[in-house]
């Protein structure tokens, strides 16, 4: 097994499909999503910024990625992304900004990914995919799974104020997101 922390050479990159063209502006819908600190967390009452990054899954050292995984634009690069949310969390916070993550996993799968990668904000499950359906966010389908395609939001009070779509790398999408919090305060 590859490492689930670096990107290989030779993604295919994304490109802008409009799928996500609709969001700017929109508000967050009032669904409580169950999040690995506990409890639920609805995105739409989060006071102040949060920078909401949608992932389609986090993978396990153990366990194979899906047939195929690597030449899905925009797919690979979950763990990295988080990683770098990570490593951002600090200087994000700063910003007033609060970090979630969010993927169509179960609770229990995400828990582990944050407990391994160490992150310091919580994963909320959308499990039921209420959450996605209501945005309308790009989705894709492999090995049975329906999955979130990467994109990043920054909200104020619940309204979307920033769309990342598509995300690449998403080992960058971090810094892409706190260089927008640093010049739109």
């Amino acid at each position: 097994m590859e490492s689930l922390t670096e990107l290989p050479a030779g993604l295919p990159v994304p490109t802008d499909d409009g799928a996500c063209d609709h969001l700017l502006g929109a508000r967050l819908p009032a669904v409580a999503l169950p999040s690995t600190a506990g409890g639920c967390v609805e995105l739409s009452r989060v006071a102040g910024t949060a920078v909401v990054f949608c992932y389609p899954m986090t993978g396990r050292p153990e366990m194979p990625l899906p047939a195929g995984w690597d030449l899905i634009p925009g797919a690979r690069g979950c763990t990295p992304q988080a990683c770098a949310f990570r490593d951002a969390y600090s200087d994000i916070s700063k910003m007033g900004a609060g970090v979630f993550g969010v993927s169509t996993q179960d609770t229990g799968y995400q828990r582990e990914a944050a407990s391994r990668m160490h992150l310091p904000f919580p994963l909320l499950s959308d499990s039921g995919e209420e959450f996605s359906r209501a945005l309308r966010l790009p989705m894709l389908e492999v090995d049975g799974m329906r999955l979130i395609r990467r994109l990043t939001l920054i909200t104020a009070d619940g309204v979307i104020r920033k769309v990342f779509y598509p995300v690449f790398p998403p080992d960058r999408n971090a810094a892409a997101a706190l260089q927008w919090l640093r010049e739109h305060g």
